[in-house]
């Protein structure tokens, strides 16, 4: 069910807008546009739909349209023509009266803006409890909200504290704080972290990819930067001239640009960290330790040409690995089952383990990747040639400069 729903989404600024839609349908460029009525383009027939406990990232050059299109959502800019439905019940803002609008922003859409919007004569908590307080909620219920909001992005222990006595990256947590104090379904959050030094940034994307597992809010995040939207976005939209270019997976975007303008934007990417092991990984030649022993071990070694299977328990959970030499000692000596030829020697992975992630596995180790889920059930391998190709693809040497996300173990 889609939390957000756009649909031939218009902004035109300038006397007169509706006159440019009907060109824009003929195939007017935006600047065509611009020259022959003074009308400026910032939103040309935006449709999507963000799902819930989605984090939507839409992303494109400066004057690409995507604070626009974020501002339209909420109408804190009107929108010239087109629908915003939100929620179950698939409300149109566009017929919301001006009081409602404002329950709704304060309610169900709640904003984190670039520059923070904190007031700098109120104190943390009173600064993070202001949605609560001109929504009318009593003072200790609204400081109690606030509180637990504080909590949550970790500035307990600074309640009291003036924004200007806070770093960067902590008044950046109290915008979020505020955000999210008043519960909301939605939020939309506009260059959030573009203010903030490189290091303080990528700490603050972290904690947003933290908080949203535990909060499985709707989350529209805007930036210009790709690697941004790549580690935080579940779905990416790609914007120029005021129109949507390409809607996907980061995976997607990157190996299935759409066209030459998206290309451009991937194209100095590092793939090995979008990329995933289920992406390139293939089927496992495996048996079942319960009902297989050395005998079909080796038949099926030699009629599928391999010389290492994987062992699975009666529930398919990943044991370890079998070789050919092993297996064919215990048939000749009449030994029925593989358990004391189990090996661990081949590494595991998550299936959203970047491939650069499994390069040291793969350089040290002479079997391939076993590709677990939570619950240790193999999926697929991933073969070190598969790893090196998409290194080298991407053009980098391979290095042991990280270790790949393991699954953990079950007893």
């Amino acid at each position: 069910m889609a939390a957000i729903t756009v649909q031939n989404l218009y902004k035109i600024f300038g006397k007169k807008p509706e006159e440019a839609i009907p060109l824009l349908k003929d195939g007017m460029s935006k600047d065509e546009i611009l020259n022959k009525t003074g009308l400026t383009v910032a939103i040309n027939s935006a449709s999507f739909e963000v799902q819930k406990q989605e984090t939507f990232v839409i992303m494109g050059l400066s004057g690409s349209g995507k604070s626009t299109v974020l501002r339209c959502l909420n109408r804190l800019i009107e929108p010239t023509q087109g629908k915003v439905l939100i929620g179950d019940d698939r409300e149109n803002i566009m017929d919301a009266d001006k009081e409602h609008l404002l329950k709704l922003r304060r309610k169900r859409m709640s904003m984190v803006f670039q520059n923070f919007g904190l007031f700098p004569h109120r104190s943390v908590i009173n600064n993070v409890a202001y949605g609560l307080e001109i929504g009318g909620m009593e003072k200790d219920e609204r400081d109690q909200k606030a509180g637990e909001a504080i909590a949550m992005v970790g500035l307990e222990g600074y309640e009291h504290k003036k924004p200007n006595e806070l770093s960067g990256g902590m008044q950046q947590r109290v915008g979020l704080a505020r955000a999210l104090a008043n519960d909301p379904e939605i939020l939309l959050m506009d260059e959030a972290f573009s203010a903030l030094d490189p290091l303080i940034r990528a700490d603050m994307q972290d904690e947003l990819l933290e908080l949203q597992q535990r909060m499985s809010k709707t989350i529209v995040f805007i930036t210009h930067d790709l690697d941004e939207a790549l580690k935080i976005g579940d779905r990416i939209a790609i914007m120029k001239d005021g129109a949507i270019v390409q809607i996907g997976s980061p995976e997607q975007i990157l190996t299935e640009p759409a066209d030459d303008y998206v290309k451009a934007f991937v194209q100095n990417v590092d793939r090995t960290k979008i990329i995933t092991a289920q992406t390139i990984m293939r089927k496992a030649p495996s048996i079942n330790i319960k009902k297989d022993g050395p005998g079909v071990a080796v038949r099926k070694m030699k009629k599928k040409g391999v010389s290492t299977l994987y062992v699975l328990d009666e529930n398919r959970r990943y044991k370890g690995i079998i070789t050919i030499d092993d297996a064919t000692e215990l048939k000749n000596k009449g030994v029925k089952s593989v358990e004391d030829i189990i090996r661990d020697d081949a590494g595991t992975a998550a299936p959203d383990t970047p491939i650069k992630h499994l390069l040291p596995t793969a350089l040290s180790s002479i079997y391939p990747v076993a590709v677990l889920n939570d619950d240790r059930k193999l999926l697929g391998i991933v073969d070190r040639a598969s790893i090196i190709s998409e290194v080298n693809l991407n053009g980098t040497s391979p290095t042991n400069e990280a270790e790949p996300k393991t699954v953990p173990e079950h007893s």
